[in-house]
This record gives structure tokens, sequence and C-alpha cells, in this order.
């Protein structure tokens, strides 16, 4: 399905080259190399596009085909297309300002040399740059024996993003392990496509352990619907095995569930939810079937109100069910990535989600957003880097 954009993709791998040629090749002498050369790129782009084109459903089984073209597309295709449409915007100003001309297109170059820098660091040593942010959260419905409780959350691993990168998924365990956790916690997109993903890392990701457990949760990938070359029922088939891969690695998947974590004699209560997104995401979250049984809940008494804590993967959740139907204290999430792109603190995330990164609170109540660690498509990463979160909880 992603690859139905072909068309627009190939007709700005078309504009950009001929507008390249008119402006700095026709009416001059160059060597027949020069003309290869500048051609060059983009041919193999046009033909890596026409295979693709060409696959059942058009979903290659092969992610890494798809990987590599859009890779190669954001490399080469998108600076040249910064180039045009900053050079076009230079002549508009020219038409004023005739003395601008050589300004606007050392401007045009600079921009389009900038991003190329930018597209060749995140498809590089973007992907490995892991960040440990730290936050903290305080209620007063926290049990006393509860502060300073460090909960580690890592998010969107999407294992296929580390095929040729193994050792990134061990530099994930290691850090999360560093920290110290009394409880770690995933917070879904575990794989991208299959259930596979996770040949070679079962190993790696059961290293994980913490006096409270290791806990998960489904994304939107996890359902395993992006791979349309498989039948509806192979696509069941995977999210069982799925399920099991986790709960072999010692893994507690909460699917619309809860557990009740104790400390001496005071416990909270961790909650999980199916992925409840909108569409075209899944909905599958019930927290009314997830908060069934929690000690006190419901009976709208706040000396016996128990604190909570949700994982969700789909952050919009939080502003659509779990504020107007439910007292959760806080909300642990992923799935926006921060569109793995973010400069200066800007990411087009804002346009999609308003709850995107970091913490958000309403009144007493909060929610985290974790920028995760892998990329849904494209093993990129730029500004919006890998991240593992530590949340410590404090008693108010």
């Amino acid at each position: 399905m992603v690859l139905r954009i072909l068309p627009v993709l190939l007709l700005t791998l078309i504009l950009s080259d001929v507008y390249l040629y008119f402006k700095f090749m026709y009416g001059r002498r160059h060597p027949l190399w020069a003309y290869f050369l500048f051609f060059l790129p983009n041919a193999l782009l046009l033909i890596a596009a026409l295979i693709l084109t060409w696959t059942e459903n058009h979903t290659p089984e092969n992610m890494t085909q798809m990987v590599i073209f859009f890779s190669l597309y954001m490399l080469i295709a998108l600076p040249k297309m910064l180039f045009l449409i900053v050079d076009l915007i230079g002549k508009g100003i020219c038409l004023f300002f005739p003395r601008a001309k050589k300004a606007c297109t050392m401007v045009s170059s600079t921009a389009s040399l900038f991003l190329f820098c930018i597209m060749g660091a995140g498809l590089s040593f973007g992907p490995t740059l892991l960040q440990v942010r730290h936050t903290n959260f305080s209620s007063a419905d926290l049990p006393p024996a509860f502060d300073g409780y460090r909960i580690v959350q890592f998010s969107d691993l999407h294992l296929t993003s580390f095929r040729n990168r193994p050792e990134m998924v061990e530099k994930v365990v290691e850090r999360i392990m560093e920290q110290c956790p009394d409880m770690i916690v995933f917070t879904g997109d575990l794989v991208s496509t299959e259930a596979n993903e996770l040949d070679g890392f079962d190993e790696i990701l059961s290293r994980l352990h913490a006096p409270d457990g290791v806990y998960s949760i489904l994304g939107n990938h996890d359902y395993l619907t992006y791979a349309y070359y498989l039948s509806p029922e192979e696509q069941a088939a995977q999210r069982e095995e799925l399920k099991k891969r986790q709960r072999a690695m010692n893994w507690d998947l909460l699917l619309n569930e809860h557990r009740i974590i104790h400390q001496g004699r005071d416990s909270i209560a961790l909650v999980g939810v199916e992925n409840d997104g909108k569409p075209p995401f899944p909905e599958r979250g019930d927290l009314k079937k997830a908060l069934a049984g929690i000690p006190g809940y419901g009976q709208g008494n706040d000396s016996t109100r128990m604190f909570k804590v949700l994982l969700s993967h789909d952050p919009t959740h939080w502003r659509r069910k779990v504020l107007p139907q439910t007292d959760i204290q806080l909300t642990l999430s992923g799935h926006t990535h921060g569109m793995q792109f973010m400069l200066f603190g800007w990411s087009p995330s804002k346009f999609f989600y308003p709850e995107w990164k970091y913490m958000y609170r309403e009144g007493e109540r909060g929610l985290y957003v974790s920028l995760g660690i892998g990329g849904a498509l494209i093993p990129f990463r730029f500004g919006a880097w890998p991240e593992i979160n530590v949340i410590t909880l404090h008693n108010k």
C-alpha cells in the first residue's frame, strides 16, 4: 500500500532532474561522463521504483527492497526537490531584485546541501544514537512505599530496523539494565510486518529483567495487518506467534488486563490495553475490562483510589477515552516516533498528534509519550533520536 505513492515519487524524480538539467547542463559543453553521472542516481531510482511497482499488492515480501529504495530516495531526490522549490522562490524574488540572482542560487544550493547532510546523518549514525531520558511524576495518590520507584519504558523497537545492526538491540538491553529499574515496560510495535522479525533477537530481549517484572502491550504494527501479502488467516496465526514469543521471553503481555504491584503493604496497579487509535489504526482497547477488579476502582472515594499506570500505545487514546472515562493517573505511550525527525524542537508530528513527545499534564494526571527506538519503514532518525525513558514516581 505504501508503494502506491510511487507515481508521485517518480514525478518528483523526473521534475527535479529536468529542472537541474536546464539550469546547469543545457546549452553548455560537458564531457559524456558528466551527463552519465548527472542522470545515473535518478535513473537507478527509477528502475528500482518500477521493480517495486510490479510487486504483488505493492508490498514486497522482502522489506529490504523497500527500505533501500526509500533510503536512496531521501538521500538523492529530496535534496534535489528542495533545491527546485527554493530556487523557484528565488526566481520570484529576482523579478523584483535582479541583483539577488547569485545570492538566491547560493541559498538554494546551501539548503539542498544542508538537507543532504541531514539525510546522510539520519540514515547512517542517527538510528544508533541511543539516548536515556529521565523524567519525574508526582502524585498524591502514590503510596509512600513507591516514592522513588523507577519505571523504565522503551517503545517502538520495529526490529526490522536492526536486521543489519543487531548490536543496537544489545545496546538497548544493556542501557535499560544500567538504569536499575524496579519495573520495565514496553509500549508496543515490537515488529513492523511479520513475527519472524524477532528471529535472532529473542535471546537478547529475554535478558531484560526487573524486581517487579517486564511488561508489554501490542502496538498497531503488532497486529501484522501491514503484511498485505499475507491472508487474514496467516496474519492471525502470526499474531498468536508474536504473543507466544513475547511470553517466552518472560514478558508479561497485557491484553486489556491489569496487574497489582506490591511494595510492602502498599500497592499500585499496572494496566495494559490493546492498541486504541483513530482510523486507520486498530481500536481494540477495552478500559472497562482492563480496570475491572482493581481494588477501590469505580467507588468514587478518593481515599480508596489506587494509583494506576496505564500502558497504551497510541497517545490519542488519552484525550479520547482515558481522561473522560477513567481516573488513571499516569499513561505511558509511544507510536509517534516524533516522525523520526526533529529540528530545534520542531517536528511534523505536531500536525498529526496534539501530544507527540515527553510529558503532558491535565490537572493531576499525566501522559508520557516516548519517541521510541526503531523505524516503522525506514531506519532513519534525526533529532528525534532513539531513546529509553526512565520515569521516577514520587509521592506528593
